[in-house]
């Protein structure tokens, strides 16, 4: 069959047509991140937060398993899955407990510290800066850590700015390491040009690289998933915070609240919810923004069956985020961390076999018994990358499985080819 003879010339006034368009889109989605991020985040209010809270938190997490499911068989039948899964990674949840409890650390001067006075504040968070500088050198340190501080409403905008500047100015040697900022009840695009502005600000006075100041937004609000326009404007604060928005958080109880939702059944799995994290799964999709889920207030430990039924309810919902593609959410006490371990343990371990079995059918083309498109390669190859970076299964277990290296998975979840030359080292390849 015949090139027709004007095709080089509709190519190139194509391509001369979309150029702009090709460059917005490479801008506005650059695609999923392929590092390694937190699967929780764990907020203590402002006036509590010491130097010993995260070793506080992995041993009372400890304390609770000791006490309540002591062995793999216990903390299986609490959560209702098969011994022989739960047995081959007890211990290492033990460990996780001991080594990193708390990946994601936010001290809150928000909803969960209130109102004080200016000099009260001030206090907290001076002490606030010493018990994070001294948990920053600590061996079983998070990786991420920072404040959430009151919103940009009008009422509290004035101590949220102030809180803000304080602790990036005392905070500010060690804001490549881990600094992570959360921005709370979001109600307008504005808001978000006003937290990059002030980023900005704050970077220029205490000397830091341009850039170096990100923040999440808390989507909490009514207004944050659809605005008075009638328009989704999550997208649009993205795109407002030119590079600086990391991620997007569902607060289950304000959101639930501001749509009149009973105290009763405000919860992540309820309806309004999983609109909520739907407009914001679709607004950040290929952004490079994660997603956070929110948390269950559910915080029961009196006795082995209190226990037992709240572990079950935050394993499912942690599962029940996993399965939708939302890879953190919030833990708002210590038991919580052994379930939020062993859903993604579990989840990913599961996840593996699978993955590999298809991964290799699909580089080699033979086929296998599931005809997997590039788009879903990649999501197979996301995913034994995050088992990995969750600490759920080992380099190892991957290279052995699947013949694939933790690079080699990076450069086929980054590569639009069909079929990656993984022969090749990534820098080779790029």
């Amino acid at each position: 069959m015949d090139v027709p003879e004007f095709f080089p010339d509709l190519a190139a006034r194509l391509d001369e047509h979309l150029r702009a368009a090709d460059e917005q889109l490479a801008a506005d989605y650059p695609g999923e991140p392929t590092g390694r991020g937190p699967v929780h985040t764990v907020y203590v209010p402002g006036d509590l937060f010491t130097g010993d809270t995260v070793a506080q938190w992995g041993g009372r997490a400890l304390d609770l398993l000791d006490r309540f499911a002591p062995d793999a068989a216990t903390l299986a039948a609490a959560v209702g899955v098969d011994v022989a899964e739960v047995e081959p990674i007890y211990q290492r949840l033990r460990a996780k407990l001991t080594a990193q409890p708390i990946e994601d650390l936010r001290v809150d001067f928000e909803d969960g510290y209130g109102r004080r006075d200016d000099a009260i504040e001030d206090d907290h968070l001076a002490a606030a800066v010493d018990g994070l500088r001294a948990i920053l050198d600590a061996d079983n340190r998070p990786t991420w850590w920072g404040i959430r501080f009151k919103c940009f409403e009008a009422p509290t905008r004035a101590r949220g700015v102030r809180t803000l500047a304080m602790f990036v100015g005392a905070m500010a040697d060690r804001a490549h390491d881990g600094l992570t900022l959360t921005l709370p009840k979001v109600t307008s695009v504005e808001q978000v040009e006003a937290m990059r502005i002030a980023c900005e600000k704050i970077e220029d006075a205490g000397g830091l690289d341009r850039g170096t100041v990100t923040f999440e937004i808390q989507v909490e609000t009514a207004q944050a998933i659809m605005a008075a326009s009638g328009v989704a404007p999550l997208a649009p604060m993205i795109r407002a915070g030119k590079g600086r928005v990391s991620s997007l958080h569902y607060g289950t109880f304000d959101y639930s609240a501001g749509l009149g939702i009973a105290a009763a059944y405000q919860a992540l799995d309820h309806p309004v919810a999983d609109h909520a994290k739907n407009v914001m799964q679709v607004s950040a999709a290929q952004t490079g923004v994660r997603l956070s889920d929110g948390s269950t207030n559910v915080i029961a430990f009196g006795d082995a069956e209190q226990a037992h039924a709240t572990w079950k309810l935050h394993y499912g919902l942690v599962e029940r985020s996993l399965v939708r593609g939302i890879y953190q959410g919030w833990d708002m006490h210590p038991g919580h961390l052994p379930t939020r371990y062993l859903a993604n343990y579990l989840f990913f371990r599961r996840a593996m076999p699978d993955a590999c079995k298809r991964l290799a059918a699909y580089l080699s083309q033979t086929g296998g018994d599931v005809m997997d498109e590039p788009a879903t390669a990649r999501m197979l190859a996301m995913a034994l990358l995050r088992g990995v970076h969750c600490g759920a299964i080992d380099e190892t277990e991957v290279l052995d499985s699947s013949g694939l290296s933790l690079d080699q998975l990076t450069e086929l979840t980054r590569r639009p080819d069909p079929l990656p030359d993984l022969t090749r080292c990534p820098e080779e390849s790029r």
